[in-house]
């Protein structure tokens, strides 16, 4: 959100004070007014509108998930129809919601694009109407919602929405909404690593690296890596496919990244790269073991950036190399260092509640899902949505319950 700063000479007055207040007013009333006027068209293909996408994008605060090269690679693996809501007021770009629609036992679901895979999700929003947060008429926004995607979807359903977002407030707010089941954790950096572990219980975390070290040494060494080549990149993303397939099977867990398609999507993101804006679609970082494993993957990870915002994608272990090192925290460890003095202002380990990420993370963020039924089919989906992910927080927010679930559906497999 922005401040306005005063000069050092000036001293707020209350006069001032009570003028902004008035002018704060009147812009929330301009764009409750201006809602009636925002023309919302639907597109079913990305390039009409790159150049708009592209601008918006540019807000440091619009997530990776929602950047036009990242929905570009997904709709070239998955070519699913699109449904691409734009607003515009006054003749300009008001807003750009990324959306394709999903069709699930006959009903059609309008989700952000690669929604399945999406850490956090803002849409694109124009600076003016993210900063007007809360005072949009969420009622004449939602019907106008409803409207535009008549005849497409049964259902529109956004999710993984923070309320809230750097400090900034969802323009999306006031629309009927349930909690995910899933928070994100997040790390802030400071400027050094060391000012960055103080959040966190340093003095055990730097003795835990130490015996890391240690044992990794005495198995024979080991090197953290990031390849510049893009053969390599591609390489070990084949690697962590056959990792994570392991671990998903051990489990008995489906592999939700063995299709062709989700494969395809993420091979697309390696080669999206832009240093200009500090931008990279997918980097794989690497902790590979020397000694008689010569070479062998022990810890992979795949971060993206935006900005100076980081999110870390996935990650998997070899667990069948080093398991008294905990590899996976190890490459943590070397990651989140390295990234300090390259411009990054946050670490985000994504979704879920796992261990690991509580114990890097002292930010955690709710995220919530937009359930707008747009027919009276999507009434029935929408209540089902709000009843399963409630009920999955609720298992979620128990341990023992939880672990009981998921022994159950090992079992099922």
């Amino acid at each position: 959100m922005q401040t306005q700063k005063l000069d050092v000479h000036e001293q707020p007055s209350e006069d001032g004070a009570l003028a902004q207040t008035a002018i704060s007013r009147l812009r929330q009333l301009s764009m409750k007014l201006a809602m009636a006027e925002v023309d919302i068209s639907v597109f079913d293909a990305m390039q009409p509108l790159e150049d708009d996408w592209r601008a918006l994008e540019r807000d440091n605060l619009q997530s990776l998930h929602q950047s036009y090269d990242w929905c570009a690679a997904w709709v070239r693996a998955f070519q699913r129809p699109l449904a691409i809501l734009k607003g515009t007021y006054a003749g300009e770009t008001a807003f750009i919601l990324p959306v394709e629609i999903v069709k699930s036992r006959g009903l059609g679901v309008a989700k952000f694009i690669a929604a399945d895979h999406s850490n956090i999700n803002t849409g694109l929003f124009s600076r003016n109407f993210a900063e007007s947060g809360g005072s949009i008429d969420a009622e004449k926004f939602a019907g106008q919602l409803r409207h535009a995607l008549k005849g497409r979807a049964d259902l529109l359903l956004l999710q993984n929405i923070p309320l809230e977002w750097r400090g900034r407030q969802t323009p999306l707010t006031g629309l009927p909404m349930v909690q995910n089941q899933n928070h994100a954790y997040q790390l802030p950096f400071f400027p050094a690593f060391e000012e960055t572990l103080k959040q966190l219980n340093a003095k055990n975390r730097r003795k835990k690296f130490r015996v890391q070290s240690k044992r990794l040494e005495a198995a024979g060494g080991f090197e953290y890596l990031v390849p510049e080549a893009s053969e390599e990149q591609h390489r070990l993303l084949d690697i962590f496919f056959r990792l994570k397939s392991a671990r998903f099977a051990s489990l008995g867990l489906p592999d939700v990244f063995a299709d062709k398609e989700t494969q395809a999507f993420l091979h697309g993101l390696i080669d999206m790269r832009d240093d200009g804006r500090q931008y990279f679609g997918l980097q794989m970082h690497v902790l590979r073991l020397k000694g008689e494993n010569e070479g062998r993957v022990a810890a992979i990870s795949g971060i993206s950036r935006k900005g100076d915002h980081i999110i870390c994608q996935f990650g998997a272990i070899d667990e069948e190399l080093v398991p008294d090192t905990s590899p996976g925290e190890f490459l943590y460890w070397q990651t989140i260092s390295g990234l300090h003095g390259q411009g990054v202002a946050m670490f985000d380990f994504g979704l879920g509640d796992q261990t690991y990420k509580r114990s890097w993370a002292p930010v955690e963020t709710a995220h919530y899902d937009v359930v707008l039924p747009v027919s009276p089919f999507g009434v029935l989906a929408g209540a089902a949505h709000r009843i399963v992910t409630r009920g999955k927080a609720h298992i979620k927010a128990r341990p023992k319950l939880y672990k009981f679930t998921q022994s159950i559906r090992a079992r099922i497999g």
